[in-house]
């Protein structure tokens, strides 16, 4: 019995190991995607910022592989908060600005 939940453990922490790393390698891939007068424009942070935040979140990541790890949390904190905050308004900006579209109150039309 001590056998399975073993291996259900390993199991999961694989999980999470592949997760914290898939997210953090969408959010530098995203990064290095957008335009740099974009994030100014938007009221967020420099991209060199966000590169470099990211990017060392993605290396601690690599290096030290365990999830639950407390600079692992802290990078995948900064990863979330890059994707659910700062992406969206970077390609707000960047879909904005066309002088012949129209707003309405939710969106273009």
């Amino acid at each position: 019995m001590l056998d399975v939940f073993g291996s259900f453990q390993t199991l999961v922490l694989l999980v999470l190991t592949v997760a914290s790393l898939g997210l953090k390698v969408w959010a530098l891939i995203d990064v290095l995607r957008a335009r740099p007068e974009a994030f100014p424009a938007a009221g967020k942070r420099t991209r060199t910022l966000w590169l470099a935040i990211v990017g060392i979140a993605l290396a601690v990541n690599v290096v030290v592989i365990y999830p639950l790890n407390f600079l692992n949390l802290i990078g995948s904190v900064a990863a979330i908060v890059y994707l659910v905050d700062v992406r969206p308004a970077v390609r707000a900006v960047g879909r904005g600005g066309g002088g012949s579209q129209h707003m309405g109150p939710y969106g273009p039309w």
